[in-house]
């Protein structure tokens, strides 16, 4: 999971597997495969970072183990 934060400020954990689209319009909007919407503050650069950082860290797990 990633952490994100809504444009209100608040934090929210989200599984990066359910994200179907992250669109910048001016504000970053995700949309999750069961059709939620968030508004969030990082913008879609930063989201991928957060993924690719995210599977690293599960691959490194996996070696580990």
């Amino acid at each position: 999971m990633i952490k994100l934060t809504r444009t209100s400020g608040t934090e929210l954990l989200v599984n990066e597997n359910f994200i179907a689209i992250a669109e910048e319009t001016p504000d970053t909007v995700m949309t999750l495969q069961n059709g939620n919407k968030y508004f969030i503050k990082e913008g879609i650069d930063e989201i991928l970072g957060k993924i690719m950082d995210f599977e690293k860290e599960k691959a490194a797990v996996k070696q580990i183990k």
